[in-house]
């Protein structure tokens, strides 16, 4: 059997050390590992809730009964015409009892949706969607739904809970798994099922390839949050609180701990202010550039071409074009909504060193240049942000997140994460972050992560998703990953398809800034 094709049981989340000095401090949480004999005991239990799930639905199915945790409606769709994939190790298709779009309602009030292909292929794809409303969501685009119907994938997915926050890590994964389960007895077992999963679904994905416990047999990510809640809202609070502090000194600007989604907004709007007002000087445009190098934001932005490697000027107004666009909006937002989820704020700078921060960051030599150009004191700046940092997380509210919204602890299936290279709301940074910890865990042979060449968050076209997706299969099929997640391997796989382009390349993220202890098993 190929090294990379071992299931491990799910391993609860802890929190711990890099191997490098940590700059700030956190709580430490620590889960020794369960023994070998209750691994596999667990993973026989996982197989026989499969049994007999797939028992219940043919019982189901014989006495005509709905199952009693998710009653659903079908209704009819037109039937997809077969184009089945060389890449797929599922030959044939199989006869759903039930086809067309299906809907259901959970125990806890999400809802999800399914569509089904009269020619199903047998495969059940279960879609993690990203952060926003908590409607259901069965696909990333229209364009991607239409096209894997076409070629005889089952697809579904849950709203999560409607009743919280949209950050809603803590039934997300829970209501996946119910999904599958409701599905699962109204068309029938599937003979493979592969989860999908964007943005903030990305990292509920990495989870459920971490927890399938055999429910998930392989998994891909789209630009997702796989660094975790907690690092998101740390490096996020660096740019936040260097905006503030160097361009609006002396004001009492809140950052953290909002009681409603109104003062969040209040604060974007504020610090918006002063980055459109800061750009007109080469002061203000060199303390942007700082706050763009915490943020781990790209130079290279929507609709301009790529600023040179040593065109700081050119980079840096690119960087402003994120801000100008509104990205600290959706930062507060999502920061607010983080926070009613995890019951208090998980972030902090207290203890950051910002000058060992900056050093760090591969925007560092822009930086520097953008200082030198402005007469300004670069160690001045970094000494007032270090001198200044005083905000502390709530405790409960860091083991929450860790619990709830984190990832990389280990993986017990096959992983392909994808990722555009110019991605403002989820750094493509973060996919560093999390192979690291997946290397830990010592599951780095279950990984691989490809890159897309473009500008933008979750900006990928069908083709690079369904290619994706067949690299994934032949993994799943085979035992084996071979060249089928290289990047020249998915770019004439995509081109292959002849649908929408593709622009898959060779790339190696640099290093999160984020400056505070990671994830470890």
């Amino acid at each position: 059997m190929p090294a990379d094709t071992h299931r491990r049981t799910p391993r609860t989340p802890s929190l711990g050390s890099d191997t490098r000095r940590p700059h700030g401090t956190s709580p430490l949480l620590r889960a020794p590992r369960a023994p070998r004999a209750l691994r596999a005991s667990r993973a026989s239990r996982a197989r026989l809730r499969i049994a007999l799930t797939a028992l219940v639905a043919l019982a189901s199915a014989t006495l005509t009964a709905l199952p009693s945790e998710a009653a659903g409606t079908a209704s009819s769709i037109p039937s997809a015409p077969s184009a089945s994939s060389a890449s797929s190790a599922l030959a044939g298709t199989v006869e759903p009892r039930v086809a067309g779009r299906l809907t259901g309602t959970l125990s806890d009030g999400a809802t999800w949706i399914a569509d089904v292909p009269e020619d199903w292929n047998g495969t059940l794809l279960l879609f993690s969607h990203g952060f926003g409303p908590t409607v259901a969501r069965n696909a990333p685009t229209d364009a991607v739904r239409t096209e894997l119907l076409a070629r005889g994938y089952a697809m579904a997915g849950s709203s999560y809970d409607p009743n919280g926050s949209m950050w809603a890590l803590e039934s997300a994964e829970r209501d996946q798994f119910a999904t599958l389960d409701a599905v699962a007895a109204r068309i029938g077992a599937p003979r493979r099922t592969l989860a999908l999963g964007q943005s903030m679904g990305g990292l509920v994905n990495a989870q459920l390839a971490r927890d399938g416990g055999g429910r998930i047999d392989g998994a891909l990510g789209q630009c997702g949050l796989v660094a975790g809640g907690t690092d998101l809202d740390n490096y996020q609070l660096d740019a936040e609180y260097t905006v503030a502090r160097l361009l609006l000194p002396g004001q009492d600007v809140p950052l953290v701990r909002f009681g409603t989604a109104a003062e969040a907004s209040a604060t974007a709007d504020l610090l918006t202010r002063a980055v459109t007002a800061a750009q007109g000087t080469p002061q203000g445009r060199a303390r942007i550039a700082l706050a763009a190098a915490f943020l781990n934001l790209p130079a290279w932005a929507p609709g301009q071409d790529r600023p040179a490697p040593a065109d700081w000027d050119g980079q840096q107004k690119q960087q402003y074009a994120w801000f100008a666009q509104g990205i600290l909006s959706f930062v507060e937002g999502g920061r607010y909504a983080v926070e009613q989820s995890v019951g208090g704020n998980n972030s902090w700078n207290k203890d950051v060193d910002y000058a060992d921060l900056l050093a760090a960051s591969p925007h560092a030599p822009q930086v520097r240049a953008l200082y030198r150009t402005a007469g300004l004191d670069l160690r001045a700046d970094l000494r007032t942000l270090t001198e200044g940092a005083t905000i502390t997380a709530d405790p409960a509210a860091v083991r929450t997140a860790l619990r709830t919204s984190s990832a990389g602890q280990g993986l017990e299936v096959p992983l392909l994460d994808i990722h555009t290279t110019a991605d403002d709301l989820v750094p493509v940074e973060q996919e560093n972050r999390f192979a690291a910890r997946v290397r830990a865990a010592g599951d780095g042979a279950l990984l691989r992560q490809a890159y897309v060449e473009r500008q933008g968050h979750c900006t990928f076209t069908t083709a690079e998703t369904v290619a994706a997706l067949h690299a994934l299969e032949h993994r799943v099929s085979t035992g084996r990953w071979d060249d089928a997640a290289t990047a020249g391997a998915l770019q004439r796989s995509a081109t292959a398809l002849g649908l929408d382009g593709a622009a898959y390349v060779p790339y190696t993220p640099a290093r999160l800034s984020v400056g505070r202890p990671s994830y470890a098993p």
